[in-house]
């Protein structure tokens, strides 16, 4: 066919194509009719929506988070190394459990970065890769220090991690999660307060039921070490009745303002008695008086003054002894000391006063020759009177006060006191059974 011809066909059924495709828009748009869309303009209709759920891109977020985990692992080991001075003095073994540690924070983030909806691994999660003897070399502040220097370095590093538009979201999370860890650290270390305190509490009974026993053996030292003791200055055990409302929560508040009033103090509950512990190296009698209101109606007596912890043992049988012997003294004063109750603790059996009123009366003024001792049986036997004692005698009134005089710079004890003068008696009469 010529070219001329052919050109001429070809060029009339393209004008044909065009006419027919005109008359087709115009009868869509006669008819009221949307013309029909494009092929290749469906899929891109669908994909809008998805694009649009996730602006931030999150599983590119996720799979970046995990590339980095290693990265932000050394990135935070850098940092713990140059920020934290307790870090830097641990020793090495204890150095590499923070490590894990802290490698083991991030990978539980990362885990809860893949679910945010449920809730954050624990702390007890994260250090479970450490042995729990490492909660003594670390504290919770020393914890909170580690989750602040993790958490700065994911936020430092989220600019490099996160896909273009999704920092703020993975910073948003790191916020979040390091909110719920740092609750939960909290939470660990309340928890092992509590239990240490429930075991100090169980261990602190043990030691002051050895010390009212009489035990005194090395485990009883070492448990009173266990107790944080100083061991600093003398001891002495104070007793009375405990008040009816005394549970734990009070006594807690007792050794709290025992240890105030002394340098060392220890608190225990026999029955019905309460019975405190209190070393130091100032005024302990002024400390026990200061805690007359923690002590419930009745007498409070304060035990020998010892010079140690592990000689407490004698000062909480005086004490205890004292307690048993103090209604035999109405008048007592309150607090009372132990050995001011000698002759009623005589009276209720106790070997110890019999043998203290022996060694502290009597026999200094046996060893102490003269007419001292026979003054001071003339003048008890005579009804405390010194004309009367004087006439038995057969010297002047003056003399008898005289070796009176005597008798308390021997003993400590005034015989022309009442008081003092039936402790003197009780040692006199207990001096001559001896000795007969």
């Amino acid at each position: 066919m010529p070219a001329t011809r052919r050109g001429a066909r070809t060029s009339a059924q393209k004008t044909d194509r065009e006419a027919g495709q005109a008359a087709n828009r115009g009868s869509s748009q006669d008819s009221g009719q949307d013309a029909p869309a494009p092929a290749t303009s469906t899929p891109v209709a669908e994909s809008a929506p998805e694009a649009a759920t996730d602006p931030a891109g999150f599983p590119m977020n996720l799979q970046r988070v995990r590339e980095a985990s290693g990265l932000l692992t050394a990135a935070a080991m850098r940092r713990l190394d140059e920020d934290l001075n307790w870090y830097r003095e641990l020793p090495a073994e204890d150095r590499s459990y923070v490590g894990l540690v802290a490698q083991a924070g991030i990978n539980a983030f990362t885990s809860w970065f893949t679910d945010p909806d449920r809730p954050p691994h624990g702390v007890s999660e994260i250090f479970a890769a450490a042995p729990t003897e490492l909660t003594r070399s670390i504290s919770l502040q020393h914890t909170l220090q580690l989750v602040r220097v993790v958490v700065d370095v994911v936020e430092t590093h989220s600019d490099r991690i996160a896909a273009p538009g999704g920092e703020r979201d993975l910073r948003e999370a790191v916020l979040r999660y390091s909110r719920e860890v740092a609750f939960s650290a909290a939470e660990v270390y309340a928890r092992a307060a509590e239990w240490r305190g429930a075991w100090d509490a169980r261990l602190e009974a043990l030691v002051v039921d050895a010390l009212v026993r009489g035990d005194g053996d090395d485990s009883l030292r070492s448990r009173i070490s266990a107790l944080g003791w100083s061991g600093r200055g003398n001891a002495l055990v104070v007793v009375g009745l405990a008040t009816e409302q005394l549970d734990e929560i009070r006594t807690a508040e007792i050794r709290r303002v025992a240890r105030r009033a002394a340098g060392d103090a220890l608190v225990g509950i026999h029955g019905d008695r309460l019975v405190l512990v209190l070393g130091g190296e100032g005024d302990l009698v002024a400390a026990a008086t200061s805690l007359l209101s923690r002590f419930g109606a009745g007498p409070v007596v304060i035990g020998t003054q010892v010079p140690s912890l592990t000689d407490a043992a004698r000062s909480a049988r005086s004490a205890l002894a004292g307690l048993t012997a103090a209604p035999a003294w109405p008048q007592a004063p309150r607090p009372v000391m132990a050995d001011d109750l000698l002759p009623e603790r005589v009276l209720t059996g106790d070997y110890t006063a019999r043998a203290t009123l022996i060694a502290q009366a009597f026999t200094p003024l046996q060893d102490a020759g003269g007419a001292v001792l026979e003054t001071l049986s003339a003048y008890l036997g005579t009804g405390r009177s010194l004309e009367a004692a004087a006439r038995h005698l057969y010297v002047h009134p003056n003399t008898v006060r005289y070796r009176l005089r005597k008798v308390s710079e021997i003993t400590g004890w005034d015989p022309l006191d009442a008081r003092e003068s039936f402790v003197l008696q009780v040692a006199l009469a207990l001096g001559q059974l001896g000795r007969g």
